[in-house]
């Protein structure tokens, strides 16, 4: 089996040999997929992996727009469509300067996965640009959105690619484009979700991934007769995935102590309680502040720059930042730390050697395409709200929500329990179970 696996992976390296983030996310994948291949005669000769991982199309374009100074800027814009199979390509657009095609891939690869499990009929990409929304003027975001929608709008629809937002694309970001993309294309359709609610967006949609992250931590727990209420809670990130994240665990009885940035962490013994929290959205969200800034306002609580939030002393750990942010090292303070759960909110934030040491002290550990998939769930539901005309009230969104991610943790559970041991490896499960829904379609469709 060893052989066979290698055997794949060398083959993937040959043809991306430069691309690291896209590589890691592939062996994560292969290595719990490939045996069950093995075992399904279903499958066998017919190389679904290997079209799996190859993106049905790759779009890279160049971005020129005017900054306040008058001086033309250029970017790099990208739309990586991974796999239709099971419908339309869905996935965010990230603004950032470390976006490149590895980077891109990557969350494409896993996005195919995760909206696999979410049971929506929607297919896997991910977008984006190498330009940095941060200080920049809202006319300079309006102009480069605009310039990035009007190469882009060739390549999407309401039934062929429906983007969404991801870390440097929020509700502004998206009204933007979504105006460039109705006054190109002289339509009012569904074809960007998150947007604002008056035009066209979901209720719960800000708040979806990071409740979705929690629900499945509680899910988690449940299997060990535990819940969330009581316990002390570490959170990376202060964006939007990590605020609401922190606004759930609140709701559920828990204790939030961290958030972070790219400058830091603060940690507020005390705990991160409603107040404290709408001073930090506050904060984050319309003043662009940076997370040291909270010590001022809680003198009590500390900052600590250019550091992760995983030495904290905790019981449950959301790493909603970015990727690789927790790392082996991280993996083992929080599991000497009696750290008993770990849910990603963002997407692949756990190193594959923090993984496995997580795996084999057989903590609760859910990988991104699971515990976050509540994001792109909620943006499933605002797709059927559009096609609708419709919209539901929050509760009602609220509750499509949690059973999606309730029947995420059941998928997990099918294919990653070990029934003599009672372990749920929620990797191999969320692999498995988002694997074959997409292999059934691509073998009833063929060779495509």
């Amino acid at each position: 089996m060893k052989h066979k696996i290698e055997g794949f992976l060398d083959l993937v390296r040959q043809r991306n040999g430069l691309e690291p983030e896209f590589l890691q996310a592939v062996e994560e994948v292969a290595e719990t997929v490939i045996p069950y291949i093995v075992q399904h005669d279903i499958y066998h000769g017919k190389n679904i992996l290997l079209r799996m991982v190859e993106p049905e199309r790759a779009v890279m374009f160049r971005v020129n727009w005017v900054d306040d100074s008058g001086e033309i800027q250029v970017n790099r814009g990208y739309r990586i469509q991974m796999n239709s199979a099971i419908g339309p390509y869905k996935g965010g657009l990230r603004f950032h300067p470390t976006v490149n095609m590895s980077i891109l891939k990557f969350l494409a690869f896993e996005q195919v996965f995760k909206n696999s499990l979410t049971t929506l009929p929607m297919g896997g990409g991910k977008g984006g640009s190498d330009f940095d929304p941060k200080g920049k003027s809202d006319n300079e975001i309006m102009r480069f959105c605009h310039a990035f929608m009007s190469e882009l709008f060739r390549h999407i629809g309401p039934n062929t690619d429906i983007p969404a937002g991801d870390i440097g694309v929020g509700g502004r970001e998206i009204g933007f484009l979504f105006g460039m993309y109705k006054k190109l294309k002289n339509e009012f359709t569904g074809v960007l979700t998150g947007k604002g609610v008056t035009w066209g967006g979901s209720l719960i949609r800000p708040e979806a991934t990071g409740y979705g992250t929690v629900y499945f931590a509680q899910k988690m727990l449940q299997t060990k007769g535990n819940d969330i209420k009581g316990k002390t809670v570490t959170i990376s990130g202060s964006g939007n995935v990590a605020q609401f994240a922190a606004e759930k665990v609140l709701q559920l009885g828990g204790k939030v102590i961290t958030l972070s940035d790219s400058s830091g962490y603060i940690v507020d013994d005390n705990g991160i309680d409603e107040e404290k929290l709408a001073y930090v959205m506050d904060l984050k969200n319309n003043k662009r502040g940076r997370i040291s800034a909270y010590v001022e306002a809680y003198p009590s609580a500390r900052f600590f720059p250019n550091k992760t939030p995983w030495g904290e002393l905790c019981d449950i750990a959301l790493p909603c930042a970015t990727q690789n942010e927790l790392d082996e090292s991280d993996a083992k303070t929080l599991l000497d730390n009696g750290c008993v759960c770990v849910s990603e909110g963002a997407n692949m934030p756990s190193t594959k050697e923090a993984i496995v040491l997580f795996q084999r002290a057989k903590i609760l550990f859910a990988p991104g395409k699971a515990s976050n998939a509540g994001g792109v769930a909620t943006s499933g539901l605002e797709m059927t709200q559009n096609s609708l005309r419709y919209n539901w009230t929050r509760k009602e969104v609220d509750d499509k929500l949690k059973e999606i991610m309730g029947n995420i943790h059941d998928k997990c559970i099918k294919y990653g329990k070990d029934e003599k041991t009672g372990y749920i490896d929620y990797v191999k499960g969320a692999n498995i179970a988002g694997f074959v829904k997409v292999a059934d379609a691509m073998l009833a469709q063929g060779v495509v």
